[in-house]
């Protein structure tokens, strides 16, 4: 039989072979398959081969790498066939061969890439000896063995049982091969895995952006075994991506826009993209690549998707180091680490945006909580205020009602070293002694009735700042004994509950009524009493320092001119003087309403006293006014006796000062107060 092979040689057919004709050197190849072989007829060569082959499997099983269980068996292989090379081979995308791994000494008459393509394409084992006396071999590994296809050997002698040997041989390698190669696909498995929850661990204390992403690129770096790693950020508004870091490159960044390249294909199908040839690939975009002086081989690149699905951007890898293309295996490795990215990257996003707005808040309630004043009174208050801010000491508010009790303990926590921290105030009046427990301390689920749920008590939602207990004089007996206990323990048990909860809580309590006196008539506890009052503040009403009222007007006035979206309005004289006529029994919270109502209601841009005169009318004086059966010149007159005297006690007694709030000379004050029959206060000059 004659044959004529696709490259020009002359093959004769012989029984038992293949005699191969090239530029008139003779040799000859025998073929054998799996199905022919006969290495069971020698039960001491089986016995041999058998040993080996457990030997290999076993090897395989315990292997630490790929490199190691080759040069381990590979040597064993060669002294089991009596051969003095021996090699895997894989065939390359051009149809050429590439050694994988080898043993012993490789001479130029070993290659045959005829009897390699051959065994390759019959699937059968293939031996040629050529007329330099070399004997070469080849032996075709099962479909899909990974890493390898044949199994060659080169030698200078053959006995007979060679090709059944590397028949057997071979089939174990491929084998022996997949269980290495399933156990290191195992092992990086599971170190991804494994990295991956301490990269997680690790994306959680990011404290920045910037190093976060970076953090991420290396590690997806190292677990990849690739050169570089970008994270890319897609920023929809500007239809542009910010890689970062870019190519790797610390502290860089770069910005391309959204559709070009690789990154664009990605974001716009949303699908994870493998590139073996770069530069073979039209998608790819070159232009960094120039810019940057880098050569990039082969490429991975996934999308970055938030909690709802929606492609935010894409993650790639850049040349692997190995030189091999990038596996299914490495996209599950990036995308699984760009999930765990793209959710610490939400997270300190949603953190940076609650410490902004936190600070926003924190530095818009300091705003508002304002101490104004430069009377000497308000002075000291400031002073003291600022001494006691930094300490825990228990402070007692006292003072008349709406004097600002609860500004001066929001002032006591914001400038403190707890102003980071809560600020809860508690109106304990408007507390029944059934509800005041639970409101404090909180209560389990089941505690009674209408306990649906767990709920924290005022005390566990203000740890580590300032309790405000408001109206403390109003509080019951058994509330005053349990807040008591929690002052001296510290801990505090919720309803229905067994368990001790420390908290850290500043107590800052205030109140209008006279503890003193309550104490004395046994209405408050002395020990409360005392506990609380570690350090006493007294604010003195509106009407003891009128120098502060048009301050706090205008204060007052310019804060809700803003709210009400106007220009600021202006006092006119005849609205500054009935101002400072008024004896605010309100104190400054009457001051504020006044201001509130007349910045939404003031018509014109000033404030006029015909203003004043409509909503100045406080229920308070209504007792004062004349009685409707004097008539009108009497009620003139009573209506004037109380007015002097009103401006008088608003000057403290000094009636120069008061004749010039009255717009009235010295003298004639004193005659005005004469005819008025005023003598009580000074109508003698």
């Amino acid at each position: 039989m004659l044959s004529v092979p696709g490259d020009g040689r002359v093959a004769v057919g012989v029984r038992g072979g293949w005699k191969i004709r090239r530029d008139g050197t003779l040799g000859t190849t025998e073929w054998k398959t799996a199905q022919q072989s006969g290495i069971l007829a020698s039960s001491a060569a089986l016995g041999t081969l058998l040993q080996l082959t457990g030997k290999l499997l076993s090897d395989a099983i315990h292997s630490v790498s790929m490199d190691s269980f080759l040069r381990t068996a590979l040597s064993e292989v060669a002294a089991e066939l009596s051969v003095q090379w021996i090699g895997l081979g894989q065939r390359t995308a051009d149809a050429g061969w590439e050694i994988i791994a080898e043993h012993g000494q490789q001479t130029a008459g070993v290659r045959s890439q005829t009897l390699w393509d051959g065994a390759l394409e019959r699937g059968a084992a293939g031996l040629q000896r050529t007329e330099q006396g070399r004997v070469l071999a080849a032996f075709p590994l099962q479909p899909g063995t990974p890493c390898a296809d044949l199994l060659m050997t080169a030698g200078r002698f053959a006995d007979d049982h060679l090709l059944d040997s590397g028949l057997l041989i071979s089939r174990t390698f491929s084998l022996a091969l997949g269980l290495v190669d399933h156990d290191q696909r195992s092992r990086r498995q599971l170190e991804r895995l494994r990295s991956t929850l301490e990269i997680a661990s690790r994306l959680s204390q990011a404290e920045d952006t910037a190093p976060l992403l970076e953090l991420i690129a290396q590690q997806a770096t190292r677990l990849l075994n690739c050169d570089r790693s970008s994270i890319f950020l897609w920023n929809r508004e500007r239809n542009e991506v910010e890689a970062r870091p870019a190519l790797g490159v610390k502290g860089a960044s770069l910005r391309l826009p959204a559709g070009e390249g690789i990154v664009g294909e990605t974001l716009r199908t949303g699908k994870a993209i493998c590139v073996d040839d770069a530069y073979d690939d039209p998608r790819f975009n070159q232009e960094v690549d120039r810019k940057s002086g880098y050569r990039t081989r082969n490429l991975i690149c996934v999308p970055l998707r938030d909690g709802s699905g929606q492609v935010i951007g894409a993650f790639q890898g850049i040349n692997q180091n190995d030189n091999r293309p990038f596996t299914p295996e490495d996209e599950e490795c990036l995308t699984l680490l760009g999930t765990q990215a793209t959710i610490a990257l939400r997270n300190l996003q949603e953190r940076d945006l609650l410490h902004r707005s936190h600070s926003q808040l924190a530095e818009r309630v300091t705003r508002g909580v304002a101490l104004v004043g430069e009377s000497a009174a308000m002075t000291a208050l400031r002073d003291t205020i600022r001494r006691l801010a930094s300490t825990d000491l228990p402070v007692l508010v006292l003072g008349e009602s709406g004097t600002g009790k609860e500004v001066v303990a929001q002032s006591l926590h914001y400038e403190g070293n707890r102003a980071g921290c809560p600020f809860v105030a508690v109106n304990c009046a408007a507390l029944t002694e059934s509800l005041l427990e639970s409101e404090l301390f909180g209560h389990e689920r089941g505690a009674f009735t209408d306990a649906r749920e767990m709920r924290q008590g005022k005390f566990e939602l203000a740890d580590g700042g300032t309790l405000f207990l408001d109206e403390i004089g109003d509080m019951s007996p058994g509330g005053q004994a349990k807040l008591l206990r929690v002052l001296e323990q510290k801990v505090i048990t919720r309803v229905g509950g067994s368990q001790q909860i420390p908290v850290n809580v500043r107590i800052v309590a205030a109140t209008n009524a006279n503890l003193g006196e309550a104490v004395r008539a046994r209405k408050f506890r002395e020990d409360l009493y005392y506990r609380l009052g570690v350090v006493t503040l007294d604010l003195p009403p509106l009407r003891d320092r009128p120098e502060d009222i048009l301050l706090l007007a205008e204060f007052f006035l310019k804060r809700f001119a803003g709210q009400a979206r106007r220009p600021q309005l202006q006092l006119s004289q005849e609205a500054r003087r009935r101002l400072q006529a008024h004896p605010w029994p309100g104190n400054i919270r009457e001051l504020r309403n006044l201001m509130e109502r007349l910045a939404f209601l003031c018509p014109g841009e000033r404030v006029e006293a015909e203003d004043l005169s409509f909503i100045l009318n406080p229920d308070a004086d209504s007792a004062k006014r004349p009685a409707l059966d004097l008539g009108l010149e009497e009620a003139t007159r009573e209506f004037q006796r109380d007015f002097i005297r009103r401006s008088v006690r608003q000057v403290g007694g000094n009636m120069t000062n008061a004749a010039e709030l009255l717009q009235l000379h010295r003298a004639n004050l004193y005659r005005k107060m004469k005819q008025l029959n005023m003598n009580e206060v000074g109508g003698t000059e």
